[in-house]
């Protein structure tokens, strides 16, 4: 169980009533921690100073949430490609100004920890590959906030996109992919969206699901990884794309209480695993560690992971 950080959230000027307790108010902390030790001044919430929050201006120019100059370059690269196209087609969404001054949001997260791999498919195929031991021969691709074709029918009717997609060459032969969602501090208590027909067409043929648990997946907090799962059921079954196969995919801290609950309860709700996994960010980073030297792995896990720094500040 985390431990009480009333008085160092306050002190550090991120103490937000609403998040409670438990692991957000340690993780909104640990986040002002890391601006502090990074040199970086603070930034403002509706006009109130907030130890989590970058000035916009400098976090939008320096980019300065961002682990290394690969991964604020890859941002860039993002940011731009999304600005050209989003009108047209929809098929990315960035929320602004939070990807670039909010610290704790889950979307910078996912630059800091993919950045790199989508620079190194070498370094990307070595550490999913041994997360996918059964799937992956080759990483080919990494995206962030994607979907094939937003609101389609022929997909799930809706508006769901996965945080990170990975696509790769199949042990098995063809093409493959994993549909990544990355939660940090979020409880997944939001309230539910309304339910679509197009998701029990979907679940009926994807096969995987307990009957006797679809009611629980038409709520928080596991609808949202049941929207996920069947957008990556959908694209497996869509002739069009060409995957051989993929898998829907969530990474979330061991400490979140909130989330290891979810995945348990998800997991409990399958009969067939075969298209969903999840991960903590301690293993993954963990394997990081062990497939690079390089020191933004040790800097992600001290921004993230590392709640002893609190107890010394």
């Amino acid at each position: 169980m985390m431990r009480n950080f009333d008085f160092i959230a306050k002190a550090m000027s991120a103490y937000v009533e609403s998040d409670g307790t438990g692991f957000r108010r340690a993780a909104r902390t640990l986040q002002s921690l890391w601006r502090e030790r990074s040199n970086l001044p603070m930034g403002e919430h509706k006009g109130v100073l907030l130890g989590s929050r970058l000035p916009v201006d400098l976090a939008e120019r320096d980019l300065a949430n961002y682990l290394t100059p690969g991964i604020r370059s890859v941002v860039r690269d993002v940011l731009k490609s999304a600005s050209e196209h989003q009108n047209a087609s929809e098929i990315q969404l960035f929320a602004k100004p939070r990807i670039y001054n909010d610290l704790l949001s889950s979307q910078p997260l996912c630059f800091n920890l993919f950045g790199e791999l989508k620079l190194d498919f070498k370094l990307a195929t070595t550490v999913l590959g041994i997360l996918r031991p059964d799937a992956i021969k080759k990483v080919t691709g990494i995206s962030f906030e994607y979907s094939p074709e937003r609101s389609s029918e022929r997909f799930t009717g809706d508006r769901s996109a996965f945080d990170v997609f990975v696509e790769y060459d199949a042990l098995n032969g063809g093409r493959g992919f994993l549909g990544v969602e990355v939660k940090y501090h979020e409880s997944l208590q939001e309230s539910a969206a309304t339910n679509r027909p197009r998701y029990d067409v979907v679940a009926a043929k994807m096969g995987c699901f307990n009957d006797a648990s679809l009611p629980k997946l038409h709520d928080a907090p596991l609808q949202q990884f049941w929207r996920d799962h069947l957008l990556a059921g959908s694209m497996i079954s869509d002739g069009d794309l060409g995957y051989a196969e993929g898998a829907f995919i969530v990474v979330y801290p061991a400490a979140n209480t909130y989330c290891r609950s979810a995945v348990r309860k998800y997991r409990e709700s399958l009969s067939d695993s075969s298209t969903f996994d999840a991960w903590t960010l301690e293993e993954f980073v963990g394997i990081l560690s062990l497939a690079t030297q390089e020191p933004w792995v040790d800097e992600f896990r001290g921004r993230y992971l590392d709640f002893r720094r609190l107890l010394m500040s």
